[in-house]
């Protein structure tokens, strides 16, 4: 038994986020590839991640927030920092202050902004950007833009992992169509999966975000990315649950044989959904072991029946490569991004140097 008085680990690997950018880079031959380090860099640190990739040379980073765009501005110094969540009114001073580009989505935005900027085109995701309306205003009157230096002209992808929906041809169609009725500007439009779309959406500048962080930006496919993280947790203590008996809130787990219960000391404040309940997974020594039972707050338990050398101190494998986020995210009935994105403070943090 190991040492450590850490219950809980999430080791993450900085080195496999710089191999996956530089991995991504390389499918990007038209432009520079940037880093979305936003929600922490996905839940990963973006203290640590933004750092370790500006260090390897990446000068494009995008966050979603001004806060959080505010917290990694001294970690990457003369990198050009987007912020894809656009401008709040009020908010410019800071943008100037910080040097932030801010990703201008609709005509009140472009009115309240003079300097760089992002100019974001909605070409079917229907959340944020220009809608085509305002497009047709904008390229009616492209001295609205006067006093903004375009550093790009953005879109994003509603579909990307589906290579086969045709809504990504008539995204591109869409944005091909609005650049060219728009001021010259250069042009960002793949994001992780899009990178894997082919030619026709190289541009230049990519915005990977989950495929640096491991998740499989082809579902379905071998995941071309390296696995980035491995979280672990200790057996807190092995009960022997006689048949009949029930495991957890509720009852709704009952033992058909006489069975060795392990709790875990983790749970749903912790980001290890409550969606696993009766569906997730741990690895010991590559074996299989269920979950059985509720997932709670603080506590998870899994059936150690078929394991008998599993006892008190060892380590369970809850995410890592044998064990990846996105088989997780399958069993939890959710994506890779949410597993990431949810990961808790309460975990021993150890990160890998790249």
């Amino acid at each position: 038994m190991s040492r450590s008085t850490s219950a809980t680990e999430l080791r993450i690997d900085l080195g496999a986020i710089v191999a996956n950018w530089r991995a991504l880079c390389a499918r990007h031959p038209s432009g520079p590839v940037a880093a979305v380090v936003k929600a922490d860099a996905y839940g990963l640190g973006a203290d640590r991640v933004a750092p370790a990739l500006y260090a390897a040379g990446c000068r494009h980073f995008f966050v979603a927030h001004l806060a959080e765009a505010l917290a990694v501005r001294a970690l990457v110094p003369d990198a050009m920092l987007g912020v894809l969540n656009g401008l709040w009114p009020g908010d410019a001073p800071l943008y100037h202050a910080h040097g932030l580009v801010p990703a201008l989505g609709s005509l009140a935005e472009i009115a309240s902004w003079a300097g760089p900027a992002i100019l974001h085109v909605d070409t079917g995701m229907n959340r944020l950007g220009l809608s085509a309306p305002e497009v047709d205003a904008l390229a009616a009157a492209p001295e609205t833009l006067q006093g903004i230096e375009l550093r790009y002209i953005m879109t994003h992808l509603a579909a990307s992992e589906d290579p086969a929906d045709p809504a990504n041809a008539a995204q591109l169609r869409r944005f091909v169509d609005a650049c060219a009725r728009l001021p010259a500007a250069p042009r960002s439009l793949a994001n992780s999966s899009g990178l894997f779309l082919g030619p026709p959406f190289d541009s230049d500048l990519a915005r990977p975000g989950a495929a640096l962080y491991g998740v499989n930006p082809q579902p379905g496919q071998p995941n071309p990315m390296q696995s980035v993280v491995n979280l672990r947790a200790r057996i807190l203590s092995v009960r022997e649950v006689p048949a009949g008996e029930t495991v957890g809130y509720n009852g709704t787990w009952t033992a058909a044989r006489p069975s060795r219960i392990g709790t875990l000391s983790v749970g749903y404040a912790d980001g290890y959904l409550r969606s696993l309940s009766h569906a997730g997974q741990a690895l010991f020594d590559g074996s299989k072991v269920p979950l059985v039972g509720r997932v709670s707050m603080d506590l998870t338990t899994f059936d150690l029946t078929d394991l008998p050398k599993a006892g008190v101190g060892d380590w369970l494998e809850l995410i890592g490569p044998e064990m990846p986020v996105d088989a997780v995210a399958a069993r939890a009935g959710t994506n890779g991004y949410e597993i990431l994105t949810s990961l808790g403070r309460r975990y021993r943090r150890v990160y890998q140097a790249a």
